[in-house]
């Protein structure tokens, strides 16, 4: 038996644990905040299972539907609140609830000793609501709503540490950035509106593929439209500068949001439109494009970054990239498939380097690291399973997912195709680069590290709890990096292709949500053709590796001696090709002149005060009169009672004689 009918309590348990912790957190023990929050995001996780089993289960529909009421309801328009499940929906609630259990596992000890433990849940909580109606969302409106809470909770955990003014201001960038993108969203449904009276998927999509003639026009429109949008959520070119500034906050919250799911949104969303998608080529290859462009921009400057979780900021932008990519080539299952697997891998990559900031007293500079290996052994083992699995060396899962993304751009049917291949190939020996330069910074040669200041052991907040010294995160920490790091070994034989002997079971899984369009044309190739770009993507990968081997482990100076030769290019790269600067030069500050101006001096000054002041000056005036009038003095009375009589013989006369 499906359990359709527990359907609601997946967004609703994780807002009952925000609700209870949010209210009544400050007055619990912490062990109960805790309970709370875990239970409430680990029931999910475990309903999530019963339906996959159920919707596994024979002659089970391959969606349900559940409608709770009429939501809007106007004349030849109307919007039901309701939810729908179908496999891309169960792949996402399964990251959404699995990984995001574990991350409040890990969270339990990463944040043991904050103050703001129980907000800390209840924001979390918050986040897995709104996550979880964005993904069961049967319209685009409900959508819209679980899109703008991912962007509210993100605010609040990205500014967790509000006394810091670096965090406040990345939250608050995070947030504005998003507004850009959510404005495109917004001018999407109004379109869909105007030419489809509905913003409900099934309605939208069946009216679309009952009409084979419609293609490019205002369905190009509504779907550059929803790419503004999914550049914003998921931090595509241009606007993903707030993601690599939203490391402010605490670890676990790069893990959850900015790794595993709120920036996946992005790429759920045009996966979930491709009937529209399909019937707008321009607007595909405008995602391939941008997701190429993303890739090894992000890419470039990962590889010169040395704050820890500032390379997996740029990592995650970069892999984002691949997921646009693959989008955008009409390859939507491969673009899932690595969703699910960088969920995996990458959400490791954060709560390791959160494993070692803990070790390390909240220190993030990798120039300050080194020897680690046997200081923090499990954290070491894990960490190297997710750094081979996003480098892309077979077995592990991102081989699968990346190799698939490569082969389907190499043939598919866009002008550019061979292009983004090579874009692509290359992104992954960066890749594999900057992460394996990461690895041997972090836990080989000699201790950079202040053994005084680890004494403290404190994390992102330079906390110190005085644990003496270095050494391994606690059990409650260690668990959730295993489990990720097991699921980054056999996440990928889900995706095994024809040509290594594998069924590609994440296809047939997905075939009923892209059966048509793009996806099946992409499909079909050489079976010797994948496995020699399977080959060359793996030699990359391997090139990648050497180079840091070279750089920073056999030869340590030899990376430092190229950046001082050509300082101009190092420098550049390193300050991230100064966007955000060029951001500030070119739109910012004349938007502020310009609000300063235009509202400040001519509507704030100029319209209100001006319009406060004669409304005030006018009140005055009657005022005064009023105040002559009843002065008290007989002899003012009769003059105003003789000027009366007069008005009253004046109006009288004139207004017969105008009345002729």
């Amino acid at each position: 038996m499906m359990p359709t009918s527990y359907l609601w309590l997946l967004p609703l348990l994780p807002f009952a644990g925000f609700l209870l912790n949010g209210t009544l957190g400050r007055k619990l023990p912490r062990t109960l905040v805790t309970a709370i929050a875990l239970l409430f995001t680990a029931v999910p996780a475990a309903l999530v299972a019963w339906l996959w089993a159920g919707m596994k289960a024979a002659g089970a529909p391959e969606s349900i539907s559940v409608v709770g009421s009429r939501w809007i309801a106007i004349t030849g328009f109307h919007v039901d609140f309701a939810f729908s499940v179908d496999h891309l929906t169960l792949i996402m609630l399964a990251v959404v609830t699995g990984v995001g259990f574990l991350i409040h596992l890990y969270s339990a000890g990463y944040m043991a000793h904050e103050e703001g433990y129980w907000r800390f849940f209840a924001y979390l909580n918050l986040f897995m609501f709104f996550m979880t109606v964005l993904v069961l969302a049967d319209s685009f409106l409900l959508l819209f709503v679980g899109w703008e809470g991912v962007g509210l909770a993100s605010y609040l955990l990205i500014g967790f540490y509000f006394r810091k003014d670096s965090a406040a201001n990345a939250g608050k960038k995070a947030f504005i950035v998003n507004r850009i993108g959510d404005f495109g969203f917004l001018l999407a449904m109004f379109l869909l509106v105007q030419h489809f009276g509905s913003l409900t998927f099934s309605h939208v999509f069946s009216a679309i593929a009952a009409n084979p003639d419609w293609h490019g026009g205002v369905l190009t429109a509504i779907a550059l439209l929803l790419v503004v949008g999914a550049a914003g959520k998921s931090a595509q070119i241009p606007l993903y500068v707030w993601l690599p500034d939203a490391m402010e906050g605490p670890t676990p919250v790069s893990a959850l949001i900015h790794a595993a799911t709120m920036v996946t949104a992005g790429i759920y969303m045009v996966a979930r439109c491709h009937t529209l998608f399909d019937r707008s080529p321009y607007a595909l290859g405008v995602v391939a494009i941008i997701g190429a462009a993303t890739a090894i921009f992000a890419a470039s400057i990962g590889m010169v970054q040395h704050d820890i979780k500032r390379v997996l900021a740029y990592s995650t932008v970069s892999q984002l990239g691949y997921m646009f990519l693959a989008c955008g080539v009409g390859a939507y299952t491969a673009g899932v498939f690595h969703l699910m697997t960088h969920a995996f891998f990458k959400a490791l990559l954060f709560l390791g380097a959160g494993s070692v900031i803990h070790a390390l007293s909240g220190e993030q500079d990798m120039r300050k690291m080194g020897g680690l290996r046997t200081r923090i052994p499990v954290t070491f083992w894990t960490m190297t399973m997710g750094v081979v699995a996003i480098a892309g060396i077979p077995p592990l899962a991102g081989f699968f997912s990346k190799d698939e993304i490569l082969y389907q751009a190499f043939i598919s049917p866009n002008p550019l195709g061979k292009l983004l291949w090579l874009v692509g190939v290359v992104t992954a020996g960066m890749t594999s680069f900057y992460m394996f330069r990461l690895w041997f910074k972090t836990f080989f040669g000699e201790s950079r590290f202040d053994e005084h200041a680890a004494a403290g052991h404190g994390h992102d907040d330079h906390a110190s709890h005085g644990h003496g010294g270095v050494h391994e995160s606690p059990a409650i920490m260690t668990g959730p990096l295993a489990i990720l790091a097991l699921l980054s070994i056999v996440g990928g034989f889900v995706g095994v292709p024809a040509v290594l002997g594998g069924h590609n079971e994440i296809e047939h899984f997905l075939a009923p949500v892209f059966s048509s369009g793009a996806e099946a044309a992409t499909t079909a190739g050489s079976t010797g053709l994948e496995a020699g770009l399977a080959v060359v993507s793996v030699l990359v990968a391997l090139l990648g590796l050497g180079v840091a081997y070279s750089f920073y482990y056999r030869k340590p100076g030899t990376a430092a001696s190229l950046a001082s030769k050509a300082p101009a290019l190092y420098s550049l790269v390193l300050e991230k090709y100064r966007i955000d600067e060029l951001y500030n030069a070119v739109l910012i500050t004349p938007l502020l002149m310009l609000t300063r101006i235009v509202l400040g001096a001519l509507v704030d000054t100029g319209l209100v005060n001006g319009f406060g002041a004669l409304s005030g000056g006018t009140v005055r005036s009657f005022s005064f009169l009023s105040r002559r009038m009843q002065s008290g003095n007989l002899r003012s009375y009769a003059g105003w009672l003789a000027l009366g009589a007069a008005a009253v013989l004046v109006f009288m006369v004139f207004g017969r004689f105008w009345a002729h």
